[in-house]
Order: C-alpha cells, then sequence, then structure tokens
C-alpha cells in the first residue's frame, strides 16, 4: 500500500484505458481489507462509526483528500455509515487514481 499512498491522482483524459481484471486484482492486494470491486467497475466499502458525527468528521475528511488529489468519489453519508464509491466518471470504469484515493481514505481510519 505504501506505494499508493506516495502516489498522486493525476489528470485522466476521455478515451484513457481502463484496468483490467488481472490489473485489478493486483492492486486490490495493496489496498486495506473491505473493499470490493464492483463488476471491475468500480470499488466500494462501507466505514462504520459509532453516530452520525463521527461518520460526518469522517466525510469531511474524505472531501478534502478528494479535493486535495483533484479525484472525487461518490459518498454515501448516513447514521454511523459512511460508504464510498470510487471509479473514473471519464473513463467509465477502473484507473490508478481509484486505487490511490482508496489508499490515502483508508489512512483517515
Amino acid at each position: 500500500m505504501t506505494d499508493l499512498l506516495n502516489k498522486k491522482c493525476i489528470p485522466c483524459s476521455v478515451g484513457a484505458p481502463t484496468l483490467e481484471e488481472d490489473e485489478i486484482a493486483e492492486l486490490m492486494k495493496s489496498l486495506k481489507e473491505g473493499w470490493e470491486a464492483v463488476d471491475n467497475k468500480k470499488l466500494r466499502k462501507t466505514y462504520k462509526f459509532k453516530n452520525f458525527k463521527e461518520a460526518l468528521d469522517f466525510t469531511n475528511k474524505v472531501g478534502a483528500i478528494a479535493e486535495e488529489e483533484g479525484h472525487h468519489p461518490d459518498i454515501y453519508l448516513s447514521w454511523g455509515k459512511v460508504v464510498i464509491e470510487l471509479w473514473t466518471h471519464k473513463i467509465g470504469g477502473l484507473h490508478e487514481n481509484d486505487f490511490i484515493l482508496a489508499a490515502k481514505i483508508d489512512e483517515l481510519n
């Protein structure tokens, strides 16, 4: 995971290739437990918290990292739970940027 943590998200162009299934499987090994590759098109993880305030604080921290990286996840916030979904919208699938951001989000929790 250290390798992903040391990287920075790079701008991606329309038409850039999405990651292949074997590339996704290899990068998944670099993430902490709990992430799933949904149809090899997006990453999803659910984080649990004691209450809404903790979930909201985590969401705000994720937002700060997303702004810093210039790569923005879908975030679903509810009482005691935050679901993060990552994929590169421009290419309609997964890119290394999604794994970089996932690794950095995991460092918050």
